[in-house]
């Protein structure tokens, strides 16, 4: 079923004392909320634990930034599905621009990140987005397209009840450059006509999209309001707790 969320990932940011703080400001916030909508916090791997434990009874659900694809082995620093899941965390996201950029991941081995994730029943909030060069071309329709169908087109409809979409203009994240609100509604309209196109309406109707192009509580409001942005994926907004909450408020 399609539903509204806004997911804050903190990437390598916040110690333990001051995670601990970001929870308690976000948990503060969002009980006085009155949003309807989904709100996930994705915290370093060392931060997981701390969360889980402060989240409970909340409306706040917890993901892991990251996995890798294999169950276990001889892969220091890496974590597995099985880990998270002991942890009490069901849900990781995959695909992040960064992990593309830094740590060359590829659409071929997403898939099997995405494939080990659900074998161990973890919701995947799936990240693609083309970069600055690839928007000046024209080509962003074609990039976004290839990093789905390598990516995820080789699950079955069933899988994409747990599957979250979020697309990243990457050429619009600490950049200068800005992406507009239609520019938004334009690629998640052409996300959820592929989805069609290859599943159907009712999984391209299901599915949510969500937007992670720098997402302020400036412009919420207006990126949110489009009838095929279903939340966002929020950076450096979610370390701060009145605006990561200024943006679930949005919707």
């Amino acid at each position: 079923m399609r539903q509204k969320i806004v997911a804050g990932n903190w990437k390598m940011n916040k110690n333990l004392e001051e995670a601990k703080q970001l929870i308690k400001g976000i948990k503060k916030e969002v009980k006085n909320s009155e949003t309807e909508a989904r709100v996930i916090i994705a915290p370093s791997f060392v931060n997981l634990n701390t969360a889980i434990k402060r989240t409970r009874k909340s409306k706040v659900e917890v993901s892991a930034q990251n996995m890798h694809q294999a169950s276990s082995g001889a892969f220091t620093g890496e974590v597995s599905a099985n880990m998270l899941t002991n942890l009490g965390v069901n849900i990781v996201i995959l695909g992040h621009s960064e992990r593309r950029e830094y740590f060359n991941e590829t659409n071929d081995l997403l898939a099997k990140k995405v494939d080990a994730a659900l074998e161990n029943e973890l919701e995947v909030i799936f990240c693609f987005g083309e970069q600055l060069e690839e928007r000046k071309s024209g080509n962003h329709f074609k990039v976004v397209e290839t990093q789905l169908k390598e990516g995820l087109f080789h699950l079955g409809k069933e899988s994409f009840s747990k599957i979250v979409l979020a697309y990243e203009p990457v050429w619009a994240i600490g950049t200068g450059e800005t992406a507009s609100p239609e520019q938004a509604q334009e690629m998640h309209a052409f996300i959820r006509e592929i989805m069609e196109k290859t599943y159907g309406a009712e999984v391209a109707n299901d599915v949510s999209i969500l937007y992670g192009g720098s997402v302020k509580p400036g412009n919420a409001k207006e990126i949110f309001s489009k009838p095929d942005v279903d939340g966002g994926l929020i950076g450096g907004a979610s370390l701060k707790p009145e605006d990561f909450v200024a943006i679930v408020n949005a919707i």
